[in-house]
């Protein structure tokens, strides 16, 4: 079975830290106590080196703390997955912001404070997520977040987006801050023409300013795909993770054209991809080295949230791709 010291480098670099968990979240929508079980897990296997942060809604952040306590690195801890995989660090945690900011801001305060202490179990938010009803609301959100919390904030796409990927962008010399884009959900209507994903990538692109997906990003490739995990479910064309973040790259590093971008997004093949120790490549067209991958990863395109973990790297070794 594939280890990451065996996977291929340029696969490593796409892939590390790759995936933030939302089991929470649809189509999985799993309880608490098994959302957290599952990251545990994760972070205890031999793929927990693509997996990022564990998303959880502000309001639900003390059922959090009561059934993952003891999942947590601390004094305490009783799972036996953090002597499995030697973990010390905290559980890392992005919050979506469900409520007023600022009371959410309070319960952050209040679940960081309780888990700074070895005894409650370690764990810290350092990211947010919420949505950007108009620029201006990004200003006023700026206001009030704390300087070591990492928003990102989620932007409309249906029209051009430029002006909110500027509000993003007048606070990088600030310090950290993202964008966020929603790729899909679960029902056709929620997954977004190709033309609005590339027009925000090359936004994102030109100001700088990185960003992060979510939703309908389980599968590396586009193609054809059921939206919910029930009998008969509803079945959509659905935007490939491969396909987004090599198109970031390939936006950010190599200049593609919004045309191009498009056509990457599109792509259904997954053999157009290419990983080798050297580049990640598609259709011979555009390759970008290994370094700029990792580049673009840490700098660029962050993460994407998914409710699978499984499905995502399954599926990468199903398609010979790391």
């Amino acid at each position: 079975m594939t280890t990451q010291d065996q996977t291929i480098a340029s696969t490593r670099v796409f892939m590390t830290s790759l995936i933030d968990y939302a089991g929470l979240f649809p189509p999985a929508n799993c309880s608490m106590a098994d959302a957290a079980l599952n990251y545990a897990r994760y972070l205890a296997d031999q793929d927990a080196w693509m997996l990022s942060r564990f998303i959880c809604s502000a309001s639900r952040l003390e059922e959090l703390s009561k059934n993952a306590a003891s999942l947590m690195p601390g004094t305490f801890a009783t799972s036996g997955y953090r002597e499995m995989a030697n973990i010390a660090d905290p559980w890392l945690i992005s919050v979506v912001i469900d409520g007023p900011l600022d009371r959410c801001l309070d319960q952050i305060h209040d679940f960081n404070t309780r888990h700074s202490n070895e005894d409650q179990g370690l764990a810290l938010v350092d990211a947010l997520e919420m949505r950007a009803a108009t620029p201006s609301s990004i200003d006023e959100a700026m206001e009030i977040i704390p300087e070591d919390i990492m928003p990102f904030f989620e932007i409309p796409i249906d029209n051009d987006c430029r002006g909110f990927v500027a509000a993003v962008a007048g606070y990088l010399d600030q310090g950290t801050i993202a964008a966020k884009v929603r790729c899909g959900g679960i029902t056709p209507n929620a997954i977004p023409p190709a033309s609005q994903i590339a027009a925000f990538i090359t936004a994102c692109a030109a100001a700088r300013v990185p960003f992060k997906a979510t939703a309908g990003l389980h599968h590396p490739i586009r193609a054809e795909y059921r939206l919910t995990y029930e009998d008969s479910p509803p079945k959509a064309i659905m935007f490939g993770f491969v396909n987004v973040f090599f198109a970031a790259a390939a936006a950010r590093f190599a200049k593609a054209s919004p045309q191009t971008i498009e056509q990457i997004l599109n792509e259904t093949n997954p053999s157009a991809f290419k990983f080798t120790d050297q580049t990640v490549s598609w259709n011979n067209d555009i390759s970008v080295d290994t370094t700029t991958m990792a580049r673009s990863r840490e700098t660029f395109a962050l993460a994407y949230g998914s409710c699978s973990f499984t499905e995502p790297t399954t599926e990468m070794r199903t398609l010979n791709l790391m």
